[in-house]
């Protein structure tokens, strides 16, 4: 598995739970706004959305790099997030994120024969 996805995971967890930090002017994403969408392209032309529906997220997005398009769907269950996600070539991935507190952990597995556990924390990162 390419180590986009799991920094993609990991940067979208901390874009649900909180703020974004303020980073170099040109360097951020520009998004677009609704109610229950949120649409962003990156400098690099890197697309993700983001739609919401009851207790389920909805991910789509497209890697310039890797030229591939991507699907996740996010089920919460009070502190309890399972995740599923599918890419344009194949690819599939399973995972939880569980919050405790101000930290979330978290864990996931691919069939390209990746898996990670790591921890995120609002004070100290992941």
């Amino acid at each position: 598995m390419r180590l986009a996805l799991p920094l993609l995971l990991s940067s979208l967890s901390l874009l649900l739970a909180g703020p974004a930090a303020a980073a170099a002017p040109g360097s951020l994403a520009t998004c677009t706004r609704s109610a229950t969408l949120l649409a962003c392209v990156d400098p690099l032309g890197n697309a993700y959305s983001v739609a919401t529906a009851g207790s389920t997220t909805y991910l789509r997005g497209f890697e310039v790099i890797g030229k591939r398009y991507w699907a996740q769907t996010n089920s919460r269950y009070g502190q309890l997030t399972f995740f599923t996600g599918l890419t344009s070539d194949g690819e599939a991935w399973v995972g939880y994120s569980q919050r405790v507190g101000w930290t979330t952990r978290n864990r996931f597995s691919s069939s390209g024969g990746s898996s990670a556990t790591f921890t995120c924390s609002r004070i100290s990162g992941c």
